[in-house]
């Protein structure tokens, strides 16, 4: 029962960080294009990783706004969240979505390779039956 409890403390947690993110007059935080991606609570709910991803600055420019902005974002979870206790954040990058645009790219590489290869294949069967018919 409380894995699901967690898992729903996690969702509303991610969202109202991302409306808070969005409130946020950083201008650390407007430049470079945040969200996050998912928050996982620990079992004791007293702490909370935050997973973002972003475009723009490097990643240390970015961890470093969001920790200037965690008491911000700290009220706001208290303020919308009926927790007793309003969890510590940490924050970490996720690379998750570059990672799967990699692997796209990739995927249609190899796609193209092989309809390319497919190409040439009929081209030289062709090529051969017409040889075989003259």
């Amino acid at each position: 029962m409380a894995k699901y409890r967690r898992g729903r403390i996690n969702e509303a947690l991610a969202q109202e960080l991302s409306v808070a993110l969005r409130d946020a007059r950083d201008p650390g935080l407007a430049e470079a294009f945040i969200s996050i991606t998912r928050a996982e609570v620990a079992p004791d709910l007293r702490n909370a990783k935050v997973y973002f991803s972003h475009m723009g600055d490097s990643d240390k420019e970015v961890l470093a706004a969001l920790r200037r902005a965690t008491p911000m974002f700290r009220r706001h979870l208290a303020e919308t969240l009926n927790l007793r206790i309003t969890p510590e954040l940490t924050f970490a990058a996720d690379h998750s979505i570059e990672h799967g645009a990699r692997i796209h790219k990739l995927l249609a590489e190899i796609k193209e390779g092989e309809a390319k290869r497919a190409a040439d294949a009929s081209a030289s069967t062709a090529a051969e039956e017409e040889e075989s018919d003259a």
